[in-house]
């Protein structure tokens, strides 16, 4: 990371030539540009930057959508602000001569964060964590599938027929993945050295699957790794001649990918889900049993935030790693919910999203449903042993993103902690990637279809 002095002093040494000013759309993709460095100091520093406020309402295409109130072709796709957050400031060690800034996207007359900005959407739930006495500290475990096609051949074989990186399963593999750690050991050195502090890497259950982790941090913070971290492997694979998907299940065959997300709440130097109570047996205190119990009450409606895509989908199925209902337990893969750590290490893991989400939705949403858990003191249902799969019980998860659009939409848990505005917005863009899917003709139906019909 870098402070504006250190970015002065590389910049006049010629160290320095390039500034990417970026923000994440909703699908949370990084957007932007590439300013030159002296220009940025001069200009965007004390100014900020602007954008078409069209990137606010684009399919994943970059096509204009129409029906949002926020802007359209009748309002003139003008400017949004974009406010460079300094403390983001971070070289990126992959590309010569560039730090990245991260950027809240703001009304271009008061500045004010935009309701429909995801990054600050995130922020304005921290703020309300600070202000009910807490820090919010997170990781995610990010999944994703490595195959040895490069982009544009995948695109020109129409995506399909891909030779995944490995051909066996090779979770924990070390063998296997040793094949992919020219890619993955480069990955790895370059987030270290770009301020985003790894873990490990491993080998995940499907073919040419892996799984990188990066360290937790605080949330903001953490949202902003996630998507770094992405630009970098996505970059890196390509200089590779490789490619890599987020998709949550980019195969029928095998296993979806996931993005758990660990997430404990903070007290000064203190975790505040560690205490002299218990729950189920399992030392904690109140502020977690009712954070855990507000996060799983309110996951129904504020699903969509955790399964973007058509494609999320797809992933929730029996036996395959990913949650089909709702339960919670300790240390247990079969669970949405899974309590891990004791102590100061007292955590908890959502297994709802999927690698496609958007890091700052999620973790938004998350906030927004435990604070409300510990404000109407919200006690989670009796902890689930066994085969979380085979549970008959319980609530049910919206099964496709039109029915958790629909969800969304009538929260009234998502409108008091997001406003309207974000809610018409979101749901808005869920239902457009509905009515392209139910537009498309698929591989699925011409098979079944084309000469049995």
């Amino acid at each position: 990371m870098l402070a504006l002095d250190e970015l002065r002093a590389l910049v006049s040494a010629g160290e320095v030539d390039t500034i990417d000013v970026a923000f994440t759309d909703l699908y949370g993709r990084l957007l932007g540009k590439r300013y030159d460095a002296g220009f940025f100091l001069e200009v965007a520093v004390p100014g900020g930057a602007h954008a078409c406020d069209y990137l606010l309402t684009v399919d994943v295409g970059m096509e204009p959508v129409q029906g949002y109130a926020y802007a359209s072709w009748e309002k003139g796709y003008g400017d949004l602000h974009l406010a460079p957050d300094l403390a983001s400031l971070r070289r990126l060690t992959w590309r010569e001569g560039t730090v990245l800034v991260l950027c809240d996207a703001t009304d271009p007359v008061s500045h004010e964060r935009l309701e429909q900005g995801p990054r600050g959407i995130l922020r304005r739930q921290v703020e309300r964590c600070e202000a009910a006495g807490f820090r919010a500290k997170a990781a995610s475990e990010l999944e994703f599938y490595l195959y040895r096609d490069s982009y544009r051949d995948a695109a020109a074989q129409g995506w399909s027929d891909l030779e995944p990186s490995s051909a066996v399963i090779q979770d924990y593999h070390l063998l296997q993945t040793a094949r992919d750690e020219p890619l993955l050991g480069a990955v790895r050195r370059h987030l270290s050295g770009s301020g985003i502090p790894v873990e490990n890497s491993k080998g995940e259950w499907g073919l040419g699957q892996h799984e990188l982790n990066i360290r937790y941090a605080e949330v903001l913070e953490m949202a902003d790794r996630h998507v770094v971290y992405k630009q970098c492997l996505k970059e890196l694979a390509e200089g590779e001649g490789q490619c890599v998907t987020f998709m949550a299940k980019p195969s029928a065959e095998g296993a979806g990918s996931s993005c758990h997300v660990h997430l404990s709440l903070w007290s000064g130097d203190e975790n505040a889900f560690d205490g002299g109570g218990e729950l189920e047996g399992i030392p904690c205190s109140d502020t977690f049993r009712w954070f855990l119990g507000g996060w799983m009450a309110h996951a129904p409606e504020l699903m969509a935030l955790y399964a973007p895509t058509v494609n999320s989908y797809k992933r929730f199925q029996s036996g395959s790693w990913a949650p089909t209902g709702l339960a919670w337990s300790y240390d247990n893969r079969t669970a949405g919910f899974r309590v891990v750590g004791k102590g100061s290490s007292l955590r908890i893991e959502c297994r709802l999203p999927g690698a496609d989400c958007n890091p700052y939705l999620v973790y938004a949403a998350a906030l927004a449903s435990g604070l409300a858990g510990i404000e109407q003191r919200i006690e989670p249902p009796p902890m689930f042993r066994g085969d979380a799969y085979q549970a008959a019980d319980g609530k049910r998860l919206p099964r496709n993103l039109a029915e958790a659009s629909a969800r969304l939409r009538a929260s009234r848990v998502a409108r008091a902690a997001f406003g309207d505005a974000m809610v018409e917005h979101y749901t808005h863009f869920f239902q457009n990637e509905v009515d392209a899917y139910e537009r498309a003709v698929t591989d699925w139906e011409r098979h079944r279809y084309f000469e049995q019909i």
